[in-house]
This record gives C-alpha cells, sequence and structure tokens, in this order.
C-alpha cells in the first residue's frame, strides 16, 4: 500500500491552535512554514501515523479530529515504531525529513480528552520526531517514502 501524505498544519503561538493548510513550504531554518516550533532541531516537524491515530481514538472511544494531536504532518499506510529512528521520510519531490525520535504525549492530550494522553503511549501512536534534511514544497496526496 502506499504511503501518502494527508494532511498538514501548523501553530503560530505556543498553546495555539492548530491551522490546516493546502501546501506548505518546509526549510532547513524554518520547519513547515510559518509553525512556532519549526527552527532547527530535533523535534522540528512532528509526523503522525493516521492509522496509530485511529487506533488510540477507539481505544478511548472517541472520533476526534487529528488536529487534536497538534502534530505538523499526518500520513496514512505506515505506522511508526523505534526502528524508524534514523531513517529518512522523503515526501513529494524534495523534502526529506531525519526521524529523531518520539513524541511523546505530554499534559495537553489528557486535557483534549481523558484518556488519550495514555492511548497515545503504545507502540509510537504519538507520532515521531524529525528535523529537516532538505526543504520541500509539501501538499496533501504527495507520495511519501520512509527508508
Amino acid at each position: 500500500m502506499a504511503i501518502t501524505l494527508e494532511a498538514i498544519a501548523y501553530k503560530t503561538a505556543k498553546r495555539g491552535v492548530m491551522k490546516p493548510t493546502f501546501c506548505a513550504n518546509v526549510t532547513v531554518e524554518r520547519g513547515v512554514e510559518n509553525d512556532i516550533f519549526g527552527r532547527p532541531g530535533k523535534r522540528q516537524v512532528t509526523v503522525m501515523s493516521q492509522q496509530q491515530w485511529q487506533l488510540a481514538c477507539e481505544q478511548i472511544n472517541a472520533d476526534l479530529d487529528w488536529l487534536t494531536r497538534r502534530a505538523n504532518l499526518l500520513i496514512s499506510g505506515y505506522e511508526f515504531n523505534a526502528k524508524d529512528v534514523g531513517k529518512i521520510i522523503s515526501i513529494g519531490t524534495d523534502l526529506q525529513l531525519q526521524i529523531t525520535g518520539e513524541t511523546d504525549p505530554c499534559k495537553k492530550m489528557e486535557m483534549a480528552h481523558p484518556g488519550l494522553e495514555q492511548a497515545l503511549l503504545p507502540d509510537w501512536r504519538g507520532g515521531v520526531t524529525c528535523r529537516v534534511i532538505q526543504a520541500g514544497l509539501i501538499q496533501p496526496d504527495d507520495l511519501v517514502t520512509i527508508a
């Protein structure tokens, strides 16, 4: 099954609302365009699997929007795990992200919905943190490879 980019979002303020966008320029200097946390580092861009998000939502019997997770990118057709650290996620024609670790669920998830923080803990359901290796313009339905 092909892995595809489903959605893109960013936030312009700490604890601010997540803003979905139809395309984004992702750069080494700024991460996802306009995102407050896009500066260079291990957590420059966060990526989440649609399948893993669904598992977490099913566990707490809730149909929550993916934006609740506060991740930058949502992909489908792949589930993250510990063996992915160091791998490169390529999206579209140019963008390359290196996986630096697991995105640990925080108390904001519990505030968003009771039980969500615990539901995101197993099997890297909370997604991964990445650093930008090569800039690129991305949009939903772009093909994704992870190697």
